[in-house]
């Protein structure tokens, strides 16, 4: 393609490639200036429905203009080749930026809230991103922060790749059509929000999830959520909290911890209600790194910090500040009351027969798992090996998946003394090793079909 000419566009160079086409540096001859040239796939815009449908939310993008909004300048086809013409960009993405190690917390606070104000506007206008990444902002060589593809993300979405509706993904996803997933713009599996991931509705809050990613990968070098597989991820973004920023690195304010934790919020209503709050706390913490104080914030939100701070440098969090201040209270009831030890023998062995009662529970935990993944017509085995859960399926349909994880995390949630329990979900075990499995210690349920071929029985 490279010194072709689509319109009056001249193709100069390459720029990259993607889940839709491919992207040249081309010359608008009309107007004498560069422009982004997006060449869309053709089977992205066979369908006379489906590319009516993507003009529509190209055109609405288009009539969006802010800073920190790459503009769209046109859409046209030329034999029969669609393309986008766009804003060229001169600098680097975040992920680039992030990788190289030159982000520092004020850069990160400042393209955040340059990227939170352009939300905003497109939030306002009622156009949803539906792919932020840090790969899909751009920071030119000034300094001004630039956001990527506005309006491609329902070409996508619609898309014949994917595995069916939109809102049945939760329910037919697999390990290779999650890989496939990976990278379209319907939503890239590492920047997802829980409603995405779960194949659901998707307003402005989505964006403002993804967006809490954004900012925690600037400010951390990290993801939050992550995983050994696409179905690992998705199920670490419907239920796992990620690390506090304050734990990955130590010396970040509690405010910007406050920011990223409501961003990330699994339940919409718990986001912030727009992207202006948003940005307006952006802005707020914008000033204060640049004034030296936080004397801005109230004390309640001081007070706040404070314990976010003991908590997140506490060890074991919550329940080690909870077992501290119990062993405080106790201490100071042993002191005023002036009781002697020796009258401790009898309540010390009903709190160690209590102790023994509790960690009892997590074995009763463990059989009503099993009891329910069991009914689940496609579990083959479920194996209990110390504090190793090993669920054996035909196949794994997203959904299996996150309702088994749901129930292992709701086990460990409830545990007060004893080690979290681990899962194994496997449908990828060959014959020979399923009966070698079914032939050790361990096994609380296995298939009648399956038992019978494989026990000496």
């Amino acid at each position: 393609m490279i010194g072709q000419t689509l319109k009056h566009y001249t193709i100069e160079k390459l720029l990259g490639q993607g889940g839709i086409g491919l992207v040249y540096l081309a010359r608008d001859t009309r107007l004498q200036r560069p422009v982004a040239l997006k060449l869309l796939k053709p089977e992205l815009v066979s369908d006379p429905d489906r590319k009516s449908r993507f003009l529509r939310e190209a055109r609405s993008a288009a009539a969006l203009t802010h800073p920190a909004i790459a503009q769209v300048y046109d859409i046209d086809e030329d034999d029969g080749t669609t393309f986008i013409a766009m804003e060229y960009i001169d600098g680097r993405t975040v992920s680039r930026l992030i990788a190289d190690g030159e982000l520092d917390l004020m850069g990160a606070v400042e393209i955040g809230l340059q990227i939170a104000q352009g939300l905003a506007k497109a939030h306002e206008a009622k156009i949803i991103h539906r792919d932020i990444k840090s790969e899909n902002i751009m920071v030119t060589r000034e300094g001004y922060a630039k956001l990527l593809d506005f309006g491609l993300a329902k070409l996508v979405e619609f898309g014949q790749d994917m595995p069916g509706d939109p809102a049945d993904i939760s329910r037919t996803l697999t390990q290779e059509q999650a890989h496939t997933i990976a990278g379209a713009v319907m939503g890239t599996i590492n920047y997802m929000s829980p409603e995405q991931a779960r194949g659901q509705a998707l307003d402005p809050t989505s964006d403002i999830f993804s967006f809490g990613i954004v900012l925690y990968e600037m400010v951390t070098g990290e993801r939050p959520f992550k995983g050994d597989s696409p179905l690992d991820t998705m199920h670490s973004i419907v239920f796992e909290e990620p690390k506090p920023v304050t734990e990955v690195r130590r010396n970040l304010p509690f405010q910007l911890h406050r920011i990223i934790t409501r961003c990330l919020r699994k339940r919409r209503q718990d986001r912030y209600p727009n992207a202006r709050a948003l940005a307006d706390d952006l802005k707020s913490l914008k000033h204060n790194l640049e004034s030296g104080t936080r004397l801005s914030l109230p004390p309640g939100e001081r007070l706040l910090d404070w314990i976010e701070g003991l908590k997140t440098s506490f060890p074991y969090g919550n329940k080690g500040l909870i077992i501290l201040a119990g062993a405080v209270i106790l201490s100071g009831f042993f002191i005023i009351t002036k009781i002697q030890w020796g009258n401790l023998i009898g309540p010390a062995v009903i709190v160690l027969f209590m102790y023994r009662a509790l960690r009892k529970r997590k074995q009763r935990r463990l059989n009503a798992f099993a009891k329910k993944v069991s009914a689940f017509p496609e579990v083959r085995a479920i194996i209990i090996r110390n504090d190793l859960v090993t669920v054996i399926l035909d196949h794994a349909p997203a959904k299996t998946y996150i309702r088994i994880r749901s129930l292992v995390d709701e086990i460990n949630r409830k545990l007060l003394f004893a080690k979290p329990v681990a899962a194994v979900i496997r449908d990828d075990i060959s014959e020979p090793e399923f009966h070698g499995l079914l032939r050790a210690p361990g096994v609380v349920y296995a298939r009648d079909h399956d038992a019978e071929i494989s026990l000496p029985f």
